[in-house]
């Protein structure tokens, strides 16, 4: 079994390529991750263009920053979902602040809300994105189709035992959008020091 504190070795290999000026590995990183960045930083913004702009964002800084991610701290998708979280709430407070300082409606405080509720969605979808797959099916099942914990077991296939223990397990995960950054980010990007 590998150490608990050695990074996947993907993450390390695509460190190590991006550093090099590997044009094709920002590709392949692209290809793997555009769709979570997008997802996120639209979840933040609720806007498609401004997605479209800080999808280019966290790539451009990616490419120019490929040492900025450490493979030890975590999960190379942890730290561009970090990174997105990040950009994408400093865009939000700032077209919101403008927007205030313009006349707009609001307070400061508005904003401020507006900006922890779009947080911890943003969170909430990732997390979910990121928890294996019998949780997340648990969940639909469970939340989309409003199956209770025994016809949840059902449509799965496991034991009502097993269908609740999913369930708890992939609410407790959900819980913690809420209150806590996102694992494995570097302190700038919100995780801990």
């Amino acid at each position: 079994m590998a150490k608990k504190d050695a990074p996947p070795r993907w993450d390390r290999k695509m460190q190590q390529r991006l550093a090099r000026g590997e044009a094709a590995a920002l590709g392949e990183l692209y290809d793997r991750f555009a769709s979570l960045v997008h997802g996120l930083a639209h979840r933040v913004l609720g806007d498609e263009h401004a997605a479209d702009r800080i999808t280019r964002d966290v790539f451009a800084h990616v490419w120019q920053h490929p040492d900025a991610y450490d493979p030890r701290q975590g999960p190379l998708r942890t730290w561009v979902a970090a990174l997105t979280h990040h950009l994408a709430v400093q865009r939000l407070r700032a077209t919101e602040t403008a927007a205030l300082a313009e006349g707009g409606p609001g307070s400061t405080e508005e904003l401020e809300l507006k900006v922890r509720h779009a947080s911890v969605a943003a969170r909430a979808d990732y997390i979910v994105q990121a928890m294996p797959a019998p949780l997340r099916a648990a969940l639909e099942l469970a939340y989309f189709q409003r199956r209770d914990y025994r016809q949840t077991a059902v449509d799965l296939g496991v034991t009502e035992d097993e269908a609740r223990r999913r369930l708890r397990l992939g609410l407790q995960l959900l819980a913690t959008a809420h209150d806590a950054p996102s694992p494995g980010a570097p302190p700038e990007y919100g995780g801990a020091a």
